[in-house]
């Protein structure tokens, strides 16, 4: 007899660098030690947290911020909890300042499609829909005009039920197909849109009665519905302004682009951006819509040149502007496309602009701690003796380089059959994944090997 063995499930899973950031930490405006992911630089948050506040009361306008500080000391993730700060529903938007010219655009159109990707428009839609569960539904058929032995739906006479209310209601035959198509059975709970016709299906009723009882199930069981037949109901749609260009110029590319989709168009035209966003403020001025500022990330900023900045610059003042982060580890550094030399690599009058926000190296009780809460975020289960040699690795190498040996150590501590990393696994693995030094060092004694 063949013996069953069930798979473990396992769902799909992405830890990303940042994922264990949840906020910035603070509490009445001052910083925890430990808190949302978040361990130290506590002037840096602090800092981040009044610009939350500032960004909640409409007052950065003109303004951007930037994160300055070495390598490894949390500036992407102090951007990220700022984000995190703001809402759930804040766009992010991450970029590299390499980024713009790797694009097969120009760097304004990369810049600008950044920015407008960053805001949210936070779209109210009310409609008059008919709601309900379906207690009797007739559909009415006749001969296809084209093809007599074809039955096509006519018409069709739906009664819907709440727990206020039961109606019948006749249709015409684009609702009648609607309902087919849709699969509309008795005891589904539905409702139609009382303007276009358009059917949703929102699942079974719980308190349908059942006249097959089956053994598996997969249709969604939903309440029975109260209130009125005939109802306004809100529709909450999220875009970006990126979204609502794309759509606008898809809309206004003539006759070939609406009958064979040529739409797609790498680069957006001003006029469509203005008369999107035109017809965003009517919106807002009606109460349909509202902005959602996010937050557009552009990091190692040194790497943009002159015109970019110039760009950024005027794009800061912009009514529809998101929330700017620059992050840079460049001390003075000539300016990408000049011959001249500023600090970061940013023109003065850009810096200017920027509120500047430091952040320093973590001290070794602090890069403990980070051990500690990627190790939770990865699954990795640490000895007090492998978290202090890797707490060391950090102080001595990078925090990054230390962070990076968990996972590798993890896997070599399976292979052994243990499931808690020991120190012997961090030997093991630091053996074989070398850090900056030690590869700099590598490469000055094969130099001349290698290729030039």
């Amino acid at each position: 007899m063949a013996r069953i063995v069930e798979a473990p499930k396992r769902g799909f899973e992405r830890i990303g660098a940042h994922s264990h950031i949840k906020g910035l930490g603070l509490r009445d405006g001052k910083a925890l030690r430990i808190a949302d992911g978040l361990v130290g630089q506590v002037e840096a948050r602090e800092a981040a947290g009044i610009v939350v506040s500032m960004v909640r009361e409409g007052k950065m306008a003109g303004r951007g911020i930037l994160l300055v500080g070495p390598p490894g000391t949390g500036k992407t993730a102090i951007a990220i909890a700022i984000a995190k700060e703001l809402g759930k529903d804040t766009p992010f938007v991450a970029l590299s300042g390499s980024e713009v010219y790797s694009a097969e655009m120009k760097k304004s159109e990369v810049l600008m499609q950044a920015m407008r990707k960053a805001i949210g428009v936070r779209i109210r839609e009310y409609r008059k829909v008919y709601e309900g569960m379906v207690v009797d539904l007739d559909v009415q058929m006749t001969r296809h005009p084209y093809n007599p032995y074809q039955q096509v739906p006519k018409s069709a006479k739906i009664t819907l039920k709440t727990r206020n209310e039961q109606k019948t209601l006749r249709t015409d035959e684009t609702v009648a197909i609607e309902l087919i198509n849709k699969g509309v059975g008795i005891g589904d709970v539905i409702w139609i849109d009382a303007e276009t016709g358009r059917v949703a299906k929102l699942g079974r009723c719980i308190e349908a009665p059942r006249e097959e009882v089956y053994d598996i199930e997969a249709e969604e069981k939903v309440p029975l519905p109260q209130g009125p037949i005939l109802k306004d109901k809100e529709f909450v749609h999220t875009v970006t302004l990126h979204d609502l260009d794309v759509m606008q110029a898809r809309s206004s590319g003539g006759l070939f682009s609406l009958l064979f989709g040529g739409g797609e168009t790498r680069e957006i035209s001003n006029e469509v951006r203005q008369r999107v966003d035109g017809l965003v403020r009517e919106w807002v001025d009606e109460g349909r819509a509202e902005i959602i500022p996010g937050v557009l990330f552009i990091d190692d900023v040194h790497m943009l040149d002159i015109e970019a900045f110039s760009f950024l610059s005027r794009a800061m003042e912009s009514e529809l502007a998101p929330i700017i982060i620059l992050a840079t580890n460049r001390g003075l550094t000539r300016i990408r496309g000049t011959d001249i030399e500023s600090p970061h690599g940013i023109p003065l009058d850009l810096l200017d602009r920027l509120l500047i926000i430091r952040t320093r190296p973590y001290t070794e009780d602090e890069i403990k701690e980070i051990i500690k809460i990627r190790a939770r975020e990865e699954k990795v289960a640490l000895s007090d003796e492998a978290l202090e040699y890797l707490t060391k690795l950090g102080a001595m190498h990078s925090l990054r380089y230390a962070v990076q040996l968990l996972t590798p150590a993890f896997e070599v501590a399976r292979k052994e059959g243990r499931d808690r990393v020991m120190v012997t696994d961090v030997e093991r693995v630091k053996g074989l994944f070398v850090d900056v030094t030690q590869s700099v060092r590598y490469l000055k004694e094969y130099e001349e090997q290698f290729l030039k």
